[in-house]
């Protein structure tokens, strides 16, 4: 006689009473098998919970893009105060990545306020684009 772990008497014990008869999808293929990579569980997780691809970058990449899209993401604010709040908020997480980096280490800048501000009035005004 084999022998029988606790888990697989429950799971026989479980089908001999029926239990799995009436299951949802009985019958059917499972799906996605076809994607034979390691990390199929982690795309498919991302694309069903809806989470950005960046959350998954090292935190050096995610800062390098936020950094690229700064002009956009202080666009609309409503004053010079609430840009340079967003500009200070985004060099101290560059200041403490690059005191302690975590993953790949990359070369990052700060953000200068001030020209981000000039961008920022510059798009307000309708004035010539300072990239």
């Amino acid at each position: 006689m084999a022998y029988e772990s606790a888990v697989e008497k429950a799971i026989r014990e479980a089908v001999e009473r029926g239990e799995f008869d009436d299951l949802p999808g009985k019958g059917r293929p499972l799906t996605g098998l076809s994607d034979t990579s390691e990390d199929w569980w982690v795309r498919r997780y991302v694309r069903r919970e809806g989470v950005p691809s960046d959350a998954l970058l090292p935190v050096g990449l995610q800062l390098r893009k936020e950094l690229e899209r700064l002009p956009e993401t202080v666009r609309d604010l409503p004053s010079e105060r609430a840009v340079r709040e967003v500009v200070a908020e985004l060099n101290g997480r560059v200041v403490d990545y690059v005191r302690t980096p975590r993953g790949p280490v990359l070369p990052l800048r700060r953000a200068d306020p001030e020209d981000v501000v000039a961008r920022w009035r510059a798009a307000r005004s309708g004035g010539p684009d300072l990239r």
